[in-house]
């Protein structure tokens, strides 16, 4: 992995976005006059791989590497270098996928400070362990030999340069041994669930592909199943508007027949309103009639009472005169009695003078005579009493009838 181009923008003298292109994969020299931005290039790339020591880009903060502090309307820095990952093998780990990786840092006026991958945000830690995987740690002392540094280097005897020689390997071989312990404790678990993750997903992908095919399906069937329900949908709308227009003239007919009917009722309800008076003037006659009758009733009941204890008090008479009645029956008969004994007598002494019941002397004519006077006006007494008699039956007998 190598760069490729880069841009800087905002960043110390860079004031407007400027590209750098032409890079070379095995060595490149930047070139020009004093003052022209040779070491803000290696100060930007020194930014973007993550340097803590901020001397070394001879800045005390973050803030100082934006264009003229922020004072001349530029508030922010950015610089963004792509990388070639055409070799495989030379690859950061989990990024192989990717021919080349753009990897962007930004500070802001006020503190802010994000990086981006690909254009997606990722944090300090993500971009550190990327570059470390391919072996560049900007914070190591010996990666990066600044401007004041080369004359002393330059000047170093052979045993100290074969010195920081070995300091360097050492501490590489060491990183590398740490980087091989994450990369069998940490990464290859990762990488293993990643490729699980990755099949499952193109799983998914294809389930997906599928999944949107058969939903294009359905959308088509679903336009065919419309268009014909359109075309249905016209003839069944046409035949609804010669329904209505039918319906229309049946309406009007209709109406013409209401009408006529309308009449009809009215008359009808006419006839129907003098009926119902003469009904209502009956049914108020019959009431009228009704009332009459029970005022009858109550008077018819009143006089059976009256009649009722009228005949009471008659049944009584007829005992009266029924017991008068056995007593001149009784009477009666004493009477013929006497008048046989009479006619006995006046037999016997049919030419002389006999006593009377008295005890008087008087003649068997005159003695006759009293006793047929006598007789008379028992047969008399007798008529009397069955005439009243008969009078109480009848009147017995009308009273039960009523």
């Amino acid at each position: 992995m190598h760069i490729k181009s880069m841009v800087v923008d905002g960043f110390k003298s860079y004031a407007q976005r400027t590209e750098i292109n032409g890079f070379d994969p095995l060595f490149n020299a930047i070139t020009g006059l004093n003052g022209s931005g040779k070491s803000n290039i290696l100060d930007s790339i020194c930014f973007l791989l993550g340097i803590t020591n901020l001397s070394h880009v001879r800045a005390t903060n973050l803030q100082e590497l934006v264009y003229k502090n922020g004072q001349a309307g530029v508030t922010k820095a950015t610089v963004s270098i792509t990388f070639d990952n055409m070799d495989k093998k030379q690859s950061p780990l989990g990024y192989e996928q990717y021919d080349e990786i753009t990897i962007t840092r930004q500070v802001v006026i006020g503190g802010r400070n994000k990086y981006l991958i690909n254009g997606s945000n990722a944090n300090n830690t993500r971009v550190q362990d990327l570059f470390r995987s391919v072996q560049l740690n900007v914070n190591n002392p010996h990666f990066l030999i600044m401007q004041g540094r080369i004359t002393k280097v330059l000047n170093m005897k052979p045993p100290e340069i074969l010195s920081m020689i070995e300091e360097a390997a050492e501490k590489k071989d060491a990183k590398l041994r740490e980087i091989d312990t994450v990369v069998k404790e940490d990464i290859t678990p990762t990488m293993t669930k990643l490729k699980e993750e990755r099949s499952s997903y193109l799983e998914y992908q294809k389930i997906i592909r599928e999944l949107e095919h058969l939903n294009k399906l359905y959308i088509a069937f679903q336009y065919v199943c419309a268009e014909e329900r359109k075309k249905k949908s016209a003839d069944d709308l046409l035949e609804m508007q010669e329904t209505i227009e039918n319906t229309k003239v049946k309406m009007v007919e209709m109406n013409d027949q209401i009408k006529e009917i309308s009449q009809k009722l009215e008359h009808n309800l006419s006839e129907k309103q003098k009926v119902e008076a003469l009904a209502q003037s009956a049914v108020d006659n019959k009431k009228e009639g009704l009332k009459a009758e029970q005022k009858k009733r109550k008077d018819l009941v009143k006089q059976s009472d009256n009649d009722k204890k009228t005949l009471q008090s008659k049944q009584k008479e007829i005992d009266k005169v029924a017991k008068d009645l056995e007593k001149l029956q009784a009477q009666s008969n004493e009477d013929q009695e006497a008048y046989t004994a009479a006619q006995n007598r006046f037999q016997a002494v049919s030419a002389g003078l006999s006593s009377n019941t008295d005890g008087e002397d008087a003649t068997l004519n005159d003695q006759l005579l009293t006793a047929k006077n006598d007789i008379s006006k028992a047969q008399t007494e007798t008529k009397q009493a069955q005439m009243r008699l008969k009078h109480a039956r009848d009147e017995v007998k009308k009273k039960q009838a009523k």
